[in-house]
């Protein structure tokens, strides 16, 4: 799994850092941050911040104001911690040396003090730095043995949508050390994260990053037990197949894959239930060839029924589904299985009435903003 950081996007850049003018500007700014006068400080991490929002040569530059502007996140001043706060999240976005001096120098203490802040905006502010700073694999057990772990949890809680988006990334990055999973399990975070499914944008990079740490979580009976027992926990994996982006319904179909191998008779009733067979079907055929596989492997755990097929009729569902991972495993895959999921659709769209009904009492939730993060923290 890929890290990911979040970088944000205000103030005026100094594109050419090379000129006099630039190279004046930088001067002063590190003077005044490692003076004795807090407003100075206050008005030189402002600086630093605009100076390094795109520039990585400005980031290279001020790496020796990091000392000082951890020093200030320790300050009884909110105005002092946010400025410091988020001049270091700029300094870090896609720079490792910063990343790691930064943590280096102690500002994991009073960034992981600050998730759990009474002001919304410096939690979000801090949410977004263990993000950044967790891209790094140097930073990710010291950020696990912080204990940053529950409170990233408690913030994909009770957090912002903002401070939410970017905690789900930061755990996501985070569980990359396989050691880190029972952390987050432990955390109680499947009810949390199958939360945020169920509101953020299905084609979000949230929902990737969401679907991609369930898949890993069910590797774990725990896992496994906690999806299934949260309402609408299985559904929301299967709406994230059927509408989410490639790579999201690569991790949802490898979710409902690795539970029903895990135990195919516990798990397949409460797959099936949730009408997963149409997506699964459409994966066959328009998903990534990993998508595929796995869809075809699952199609064949789901259809052997411990009941009697005389039970079924001949132009069910369940027999259709069989004559289609039959041709998928000819030579006529594309033509045969494209022509059978079309026959699949019109028998199904009345045996799937009470189901399509009872989702139907789901209250659609609101989406989630898509969250600006690309491949690390963006800068502000």
């Amino acid at each position: 799994m890929d890290s990911t950081e979040t970088q944000f996007t205000t103030g005026t850049d100094i594109d050419n850092t090379d000129t006099p003018r630039a190279s004046s500007t930088v001067h002063q700014a590190l003077q005044l941050i490692q003076s004795d006068d807090s407003d100075s400080k206050i008005q030189a991490a402002r600086e630093i911040r605009r100076l390094t929002k795109t520039s990585h040569r400005c980031r290279r530059q001020f790496s020796a104001a990091v000392k000082p502007l951890v020093d200030m996140l320790r300050s009884d001043s909110v105005d002092s911690n946010e400025a410091a706060l988020l001049a270091l999240l700029n300094l870090a976005v896609k720079d490792e040396t910063n990343k790691i001096s930064i943590v280096d120098a102690g500002a994991l203490e009073p960034i992981i003090s600050f998730l759990h802040s009474e002001s919304p905006t410096l939690q979000e502010h801090a949410t977004a730095a263990v993000l950044t700073l967790s891209a790094s694999s140097i930073n990710k057990p010291i950020i696990s043995a912080s204990g940053a772990i529950p409170l990233l949890v408690e913030v994909l809680r009770h957090g912002s949508p903002q401070a939410k988006a970017d905690a789900i990334k930061a755990l996501y990055n985070l569980s990359t050390l396989q050691d880190n999973l029972s952390l987050i399990l432990e955390a109680e975070s499947i009810p949390c994260i199958v939360n945020l499914l169920k509101t953020c944008k299905k084609s979000s990079n949230t929902a990737e990053k969401s679907s991609a740490l369930l898949e890993s979580l069910v590797g774990f009976e725990k896992g496994r037990t906690a999806l299934t027992s949260e309402e609408g926990g299985v559904l929301a994996v299967v709406e994230v197949l059927e509408s989410g982006s490639l790579q999201s319904r690569e991790h949802a179909v490898g979710t409902l894959l690795t539970m029903c191998q895990s135990d195919r008779c516990k798990y397949r009733e409460p797959i099936l239930r949730e009408g997963v067979i149409p997506g699964l079907l459409e994966l066959t055929v328009q998903g990534s060839p990993k998508s595929q596989s796995k869809a075809q492997t699952l199609l064949r755990l789901l259809r052997e029924s411990p009941y009697p097929r005389s039970e079924f009729q001949p132009d069910t569902l369940e027999n259709i589904v069989c004559n289609i991972i039959s041709q998928i495993d000819g030579e006529e895959q594309s033509g045969k299985a494209k022509q059978m999921l079309a026959d699949m659709v019109q028998v199904s769209m009345e045996q799937s009435l009470r189901h399509l009904q009872q989702r139907a009492l789901v209250c659609t939730p609101t989406d989630l903003p898509i969250s600006s993060c690309a491949s690390e923290v963006p800068s502000k």
